[in-house]
């Protein structure tokens, strides 16, 4: 085929300058992002910033697709699915990585090692929670940032206000172990469920009660089969924001740090909703008159360190010493 001179031109110029070699037409990368509970929780609310936030940097460039409330992969599923490149990216809790090989994650779990969300963004967005991060890329998992989902409370079908209460109950829990002793330090029996399974173990009575934070018991309805919620504030529900090592290191290097970008901002907006949505699910669940809300007083509390305070010593071979020591450092608090 002849070309013209101007087209002569064109092609020319462009072999040149690198312009050839990107398609005008060239399909977006498409990024799968799942996670396991509903949309309008913080996490929900988050991953559809982030959703936003990457698709308008890059100019159509990145297609993001959210599928939220485990509708790709439950809970045992996910990482895995992730290692193997079935889904790009995920919000994970942090208990999770414990059976993937990263247990000093679990570290968040010990009960009220951040007593405050500020004591926990220290951890989580100083050198300690960066060096977490990357320990995950032996697993083939691209550590990208923390998000405070807010408090922990307690929730069951007769009132939780002092230790005794807790005793003989059938408690839901994410898989993890210092959740787990945790329990039993308490007199709990801890029951291992999926989170899409929880609405219905509560409302069935395969467990009794569960821990979680305010928003998941709003969003999810579980104040309507659980007729007592003590805001015991024990520990922070954590959660990572985890990407697949090998497509993320080969992403185009511009694609990559705007979508680094747009995670520090739903970040920075994923953690600010964790606080606000506390408050806001606590009014709700008081107006709908289906389950009582109490704060328990400071000896209720003290009791509740006493009994699980021996877990520090207990996880120190899972956890490593120096890990949790570091951490009740930076969180500026003590052993309870």
């Amino acid at each position: 085929m002849k070309l013209s001179t101007q087209m002569y031109s064109y092609v020319l110029t462009c072999a040149l300058t690198g312009l050839a070699t990107v398609p005008a037409t060239a399909e977006p990368i498409v990024i799968k992002l799942s996670h396991v509970v509903a949309v309008n929780t913080p996490k929900g609310q988050g991953a559809e910033r982030f959703k936003k936030l990457a698709e308008e940097r890059t100019q159509g460039r990145v297609k993001i697709e959210v599928y939220p409330n485990s509708q790709l992969f439950k809970d045992k599923e996910d990482i895995e699915a992730m290692q193997l490149g079935s889904v790009q990216m995920l919000i994970e809790t942090t208990s999770k990585f414990g059976p993937v090989g990263a247990k000093e994650f679990e570290v968040f779990d010990l009960p009220f090692i951040t007593p405050d969300r500020d004591s926990f963004l220290r951890v989580a967005d100083g050198p300690i929670g960066k060096k977490m991060l990357q320990s995950l890329e032996k697993y083939g998992i691209k550590g990208l940032a923390f998000w405070d989902a807010g408090f922990r409370v307690m929730s069951a079908n007769r009132p939780l206000h002092r230790l005794a209460d807790y005793k003989g109950l059938k408690m839901r829990i994410n898989s993890s172990r210092v959740i787990d002793a945790q329990m039993r330090a308490l007199g709990a029996i801890p029951q291992t469920l999926a989170f899409s399974e929880v609405y219905q173990g509560l409302q069935t009575g395969v467990v009794d009660g569960q821990e979680n934070v305010m928003s998941n018991l709003w969003v999810n309805k579980f104040f309507e089969v659980q007729k007592h919620i003590s805001i015991t504030h024990h520990s922070h529900l954590a959660y990572a924001v985890i990407a697949n090592k090998k497509f993320w290191d080969g992403l185009p290097d511009d694609i990559r740090t705007l979508l680094e970008g747009a995670v520090r901002d739903s970040t920075t907006y994923a953690n600010q909703l964790g606080a606000e949505e506390e408050i806001d699910s606590i009014e709700k669940i008081k107006a709908s008159g289906r389950s009582t809300i109490y704060v328990p007083s400071k000896a209720e509390i003290d009791e509740l360190k006493k009994a699980t305070s021996p877990l520090y010593q207990m996880m120190e071979g899972r956890l490593g010493r120096d890990n949790i020591a570091a951490v009740v450092k930076a969180a500026g608090g003590g052993v309870p």
